[in-house]
């Protein structure tokens, strides 16, 4: 295999599906590597690979690395980790993609630990462009900028990695677009020796037992969401917010700050630390819009916030504006909508 400097995007999977988040990252991976000149490559280590390339080309992939072994499933870290560590010595990727899930944050420092190429965690966005160091006057061309909410979300940080390769960069689920490339697009497949870059001592750990608890709400898909912040006051407030959720048919989201309150459970949580949903309706109560929620909602289709602050950041994404108290207005609409939707 050449030095052929192309984009990597490792690929999670779980009874037969690749993940979303790895179908997202490919979509934009594609992209990507458009603008570089390079193929998209995606790699995907476990068991049971057969046709699982048939997932993975519609949305773009150049080649697909495929390593086997009833071993490497389920996911356990240093397995994974020396197949990344050595076919990225051997390939020499330019960049790295994969999910901010319990895997991607446990593999990717891993990785970009031992290979010394550096990794920004939680992006938002990724994009290519130059770069121009200011101590040495040094210039890059064609960089990954690795774009993320920083100190707090108080700014938005460009994280760039002049030297060491590959970039590396971890994004959650929901924050890329997911959208096929071509439905009949084909690429290469490449079945890699799993005893080339995994030694038998790096299966010390043995899973003997596995749990996973799916998650029981799917704020992710709903189309319609109704969300409430710090402003909605009390737990008992929130019961509003489930009367007019239920009364559209939607789901019940949150602010982290009203989740830190008690207010909400966390998987209800929406921003750069909480999930990111494109609903078709997003109606924001007693949210102030810090940057890290907007992060994880500005693609909602349409935005109406509820606040009794008129000059509240979120009032400047919204399309609509309603000034006055949740507890006041709510039952209101509550009460508009059913009279108007029998």
């Amino acid at each position: 295999m050449t030095d052929n400097n192309n984009l990597v995007v490792y690929c999670e999977f779980e009874d037969g599906r690749v993940a979303d988040v790895s179908l997202e990252l490919l979509t934009k991976g594609r992209e990507l590597a458009d603008k570089l000149g390079v193929k998209l490559e995606a790699l995907v280590i476990g068991d049971k690979l057969d046709g699982i390339e048939e997932q993975i080309f519609p949305y773009g992939a150049d080649v697909v690395y495929k390593v086997a072994d009833k071993r490497l499933y389920p996911y356990t870290s240093n397995p994974h980790a020396a197949v990344l560590i050595n076919l990225f010595r051997e390939i020499k990727p330019q960049v790295c993609l994969m999910g901010a899930t319990c895997i991607g944050r446990d593999l990717g420092p891993r990785v970009s630990s031992c290979l010394h190429s550096g990794l920004t965690a939680d992006c938002t966005q990724l994009e290519i462009g130059p770069h121009k160091d200011p101590k040495t006057g040094k210039e890059y061309e064609e960089l990954l900028y690795q774009i993320r909410p920083a100190f707090g979300g108080n700014i938005v940080a460009t994280i760039v990695n002049p030297e060491c390769r590959p970039q590396m960069a971890t994004v959650r689920e929901g924050v890329m677009k997911k959208e096929i490339f071509d439905a009949n697009h084909k690429g290469e497949v490449v079945n890699l020796d799993p005893a080339k870059y995994v030694s038998d001592e790096d299966f010390v750990v043995e899973i003997i037992d596995r749990h996973i608890e799916k998650s029981k709400v799917n704020i992710k898909n709903s189309p319609i969401i109704v969300a409430g912040g710090y402003g909605v006051g009390s737990r008992e407030n929130f019961n509003l917010l489930y009367e007019l959720a239920e009364t559209l048919g939607g789901e019940v989201g949150a602010s982290r700050a009203a989740v830190d309150a008690g207010f909400s459970e966390h998987e209800r949580q929406i921003g750069q630390t909480g999930v990111t949903v494109r609903p078709k309706l997003y109606i924001a109560c007693g949210i102030s819009g810090q940057i890290q929620h907007i992060a994880g909602m500005q693609d909602s289709s349409i935005i109406i916030s509820i606040n009794n602050d008129p000059e509240a950041p979120i009032n400047t994404i919204a399309d609509y504006v309603i000034t006055g108290n949740v507890e006041d207005v709510i039952p209101k609409l509550i009460k508009y909508y059913k009279k108007n939707s029998k």
